[in-house]
């Protein structure tokens, strides 16, 4: 595993990667730093740790949208069960903060 030095809302980050998923970790990135900056433009949200929960709730939601999720290791993830449980979560109003 090699690490590579990416950067997420202007800010460098030095992760691990395994060999040949240069490219799946720099769509990932991409990703992450797309939703990220764009809940930051908006202008309503500031604190980077709330700007980095919402984009992570929104990338989980796209994937959901996709259909189930795989994991190898512990087999398969019920996401729309885990969206069920975020949304008990976050109450009637339907917000995070």
């Amino acid at each position: 595993m090699k690490q590579v030095e990416v950067t997420i809302m202007g800010q460098g980050y030095i992760l691990g990667c395994p060999d040949g998923g240069e490219t799946l970790l720099a769509t990932a990135v991409s990703n992450v730093d797309h939703e990220m900056s764009a809940i930051r433009d908006g202008g309503k949200v500031k604190a980077r740790e709330r700007i980095a929960v919402l984009a992570a709730l929104n990338l989980a939601y796209q994937l959901a949208e996709r259909g189930p999720v795989r994991e190898a290791a512990e087999g398969e993830v019920d996401v729309a069960a885990l969206l069920r449980r975020i949304d008990g979560a976050l109450g009637d109003d339907g917000q995070l903060l």
